[in-house]
């Protein structure tokens, strides 16, 4: 299976991708859309999602995970954010591809085994885990944890038959 990892974010958003072969994961690419150079904030979202579009295009994964968020001190920014991820998830459904969220927690607890991991703990971790040859961007490694965490808790759901409340169905199954 591959999945494609993102970690939103209004000025960058990270992606990555990783396969699962048997009970292997394999590093694919990652890397991070830089959106600040754009002149207005719907241009930013845009920049998002043909961003992600094109990634979705040339990987061609089939699942995406998204990072939720759950908790921001500032609203104006919470608000962004939101609507960032929004556009990274139509980007997604867009291409006809199931979504799924984990918070933050969920992404530590998946990838280090301590859901109050620190940033670099998880970094370290990647870089064994998937065999990097040097610890990835920070955007574009905290979506590459997104992805391992997928993987992992697909495999999980798989084995007990649970695909768990959080596994968003694909646009064409949408019915509102």
């Amino acid at each position: 299976m591959r999945v494609l990892g993102i970690d939103p974010g209004s000025r960058i958003t990270g992606y990555g991708i990783v396969d699962q072969i048997g009970t292997s994961l394999v590093h694919v690419d990652n890397g991070a859309i830089f959106t600040d150079s754009a002149a207005d904030f719907p241009g930013r979202l845009k920049r998002i999602f043909d961003g992600l579009s094109l990634v979705i295009a040339e990987y061609r994964p089939e699942e995406v995970a998204v990072e939720n968020i759950f908790f921001s001190t500032n609203v104006q920014s919470a608000l962004k954010l939101g609507q960032a991820r929004g556009a990274a998830i139509v980007a997604a459904v867009h291409a006809g591809l199931p979504v799924a969220e984990y918070s933050a927690l969920q992404v530590k607890q998946a990838v280090v085994g301590e859901g109050r991991a620190e940033k670099g703990q998880v970094q370290r971790m990647l870089k064994a885990l998937l065999g990097l040859p040097e610890i990835a961007q920070a955007d574009a490694s905290d979506a590459l944890a997104v992805a391992v965490c997928h993987l992992n808790s697909h495999g999980l759901a798989a084995k007990t038959g649970n695909t768990g409340p959080k596994r968003a169905t694909s646009w064409r199954n949408y019915k509102p």
